[in-house]
């Protein structure tokens, strides 16, 4: 079976490398029906689509898997933005009814240490399925957390984080778009052995060229987007204006 990160690589070479950050608030109504808009609409300016946590919760089984199967019509991965980060048990049981509503991907917290994000990914590919592992958030807030001083070995939390993904063999790392700075890092370290996914494109401050450059593989892009007067002629902009680089 073909991997995830060989199939979401091959769709951004034809349609490059913005996913959608579907996140629209939790007050907003119809996200069923907005979200397959959203596939069917933008799918020719997109390689996938991001679901968010809160944006899961208010949608039953059988609409989930709808807006997967609409996805993966449309050519494009979707992936499961839920952080998962807890005992073994939990994190498989989690994950396996992602997969089963049709996900291709989940975002693991290593926060769950390197030996529980091993046993995550090693599931995830034995089904043709992917994992990236949070490093940075793009989020101001995050950065306390995020750029902790570790003590063994001297480093920061989130180059700690980068390793456990590296040596558990995650997919991709995400690392802010709002910090080109530990882009530059993430890239430098993976050595193409994995992907660098940034959030934070637009509403957050970061910049879409400026996260490609530093060496940002996929642009998690949200409310840019589905915020915009024409949310398709936004999208196409930042496909195209990476894709000319």
């Amino acid at each position: 079976m073909t991997s995830f990160r060989t199939r979401i690589g091959r769709i951004s070479r034809d349609r490059g490398p913005v996913i959608l950050a579907n996140d629209y608030p939790a007050s907003a109504r119809s996200l069923e029906k907005r979200t397959l808009a959203n596939v069917r609409g933008l799918g020719d300016h997109l390689c996938g689509i991001k679901l968010n946590l809160h944006l899961l919760l208010p949608l039953g089984g059988g609409e989930i898997r709808g807006i997967t199967r609409a996805a993966r019509d449309r050519g494009l991965a979707a992936i499961a933005d839920i952080k998962l980060n807890d005992i073994g048990s939990t994190n498989l049981a989690a994950a396996e009814r992602l997969w089963g509503m049709g996900f291709d991907a989940v975002i693991a917290n290593p926060v769950m240490g390197p030996g529980g994000l091993r046993e995550v990914v090693r599931r995830a590919h034995r089904g043709g399925r992917g994992v990236i592992a949070l490093c940075h958030m793009s989020a101001p807030e995050a950065r306390p957390a995020y750029d902790m001083p570790v003590r063994r070995p001297a480093s920061r939390l989130y180059r700690v984080f980068l390793g456990w993904a590296l040596a558990g063999g995650a997919d991709g790392v995400v690392a802010g778009a709002t910090y080109p700075d530990v882009i530059r890092h993430c890239r430098r370290a993976a050595r193409g052995r994995l992907d660098v996914y940034s959030p934070g494109v637009g509403a957050q401050g970061g910049d879409p060229g400026g996260a490609a450059s530093a060496g940002a593989d996929y642009l998690i892009v949200g409310r840019r987007i589905i915020g915009a007067r024409d949310p398709v002629a936004e999208a196409r902009r930042i496909q195209e204006s990476v894709l000319s680089r």
